[in-house]
């Protein structure tokens, strides 16, 4: 099988029709003194229409103060309460007329609707997904995903509902890497997800930000929080782990030993110590093997005659 190093496909999400800008809006504490001003002035003209004799007069007053307290409350509902980490979507008969990210008592144009949307970091925790891997081996995975709302226009007019579109997404994501990529990487230099965490997680990130960049959302991190077999084979690959792990220490433990042979013939050698032909060597080599790797004590023999007897 072919390393999976190339960058993974991403989707083609259509272009915003819509962006972010910042709604004309005045400081709360005007529009709320002005309003308070002209509410108790119009039922001041009311109250004082009782000390005027005149009917015309009266009515005029009257008129004047309800039509006064009335423009001053309906100005009043202008006003809006941002707190921190929120954002207001203004709208003035469906048309998009900005967003008030300030903090704190702003006022607007009070024919506008204004929306409320999370401008917070937020987490969302996939549930545990059983897929097939680039092997066809069934496994089961599961990830979390940081994010928070960037563009506020594009999440209120782009998608129905971007809180479900970013699970929907991430979900999505989280099958299409899985089936990228093997558990464990049978070829040296694939990637796995097992053995890449680090690397496959930046492809999630930046397959997750091609999938949600259309509602108006950022990508902060994305992690694996759960990776392993499926129950059905998960002991058939963990007899399979252990027999590779078997091979590659006695790979280990052969290759010191043929150094260790090496060392200790170059050393008789070198101080003439013994002199051995070709079949004592291939005697000795043979002993100092077994001795060396194998996985239970010796136990000695010893040649009471000479050498070759």
């Amino acid at each position: 099988m072919t390393t999976h190093d190339t960058a993974p496909d991403l989707p083609d999400m259509p272009e915003p029709r819509v962006r972010e800008f910042t709604a004309h809006s005045i400081g709360g504490g005007l529009a709320l003194l002005l309003g308070l001003i002209g509410l108790l002035g119009g039922i001041g003209m009311i109250v004082s229409a009782t000390a005027v004799s005149g009917g015309g007069a009266k009515a005029a007053l009257i008129v004047g103060g309800i039509v006064v307290a009335i423009a001053a409350f309906l100005a009043m509902c202008g006003l809006n309460m941002v707190a921190p980490g929120e954002a207001r979507v203004v709208q003035l008969f469906g048309r998009y007329r900005g967003t008030i990210r300030q903090d704190g008592l702003r006022w607007v144009n009070p024919l506008t609707s204004r929306t409320k949307i999370s401008t917070r970091v937020r987490n969302h925790e996939t549930a545990v997904l059983k897929v097939n891997d680039a092997y066809g081996n069934p496994i089961e995975l599961a990830a979390v995903v940081v994010w928070k709302v960037q563009d506020t226009a594009q999440a209120t007019f782009e998608v129905d509902d971007y809180f479900e579109f970013v699970s929907t997404q991430t979900e999505a994501a989280v099958r299409h890497i899985a089936i990228e990529y093997p558990y464990d990487a049978h070829d040296e230099g694939g990637l796995s997800l097992r053995g890449n965490a680090e690397e496959i997680t930046e492809k999630l990130a930046v397959e997750l930000h091609a999938r949600v960049e259309a509602a108006g959302v950022q990508i902060i991190e994305s992690r694996f929080t759960h990776l392993a077999y499926a129950p059905e084979i998960a002991s058939a690959m963990l007899q399979r782990q252990q027999a590779g792990a078997v091979v590659a220490a006695r790979r280990q433990i052969v290759d010191g030993a043929v150094g260790m042979v090496e060392a200790a013939l170059a050393r008789i050698t070198e101080q003439d110590i013994v002199e051995l032909d070709s079949e004592r060597k291939a005697a000795m080599v043979s002993n100092l093997m077994v001795v060396l790797c194998g996985d239970r004590s010796v136990q000695p023999v010893l040649n009471t005659g000479t050498l070759y007897q």
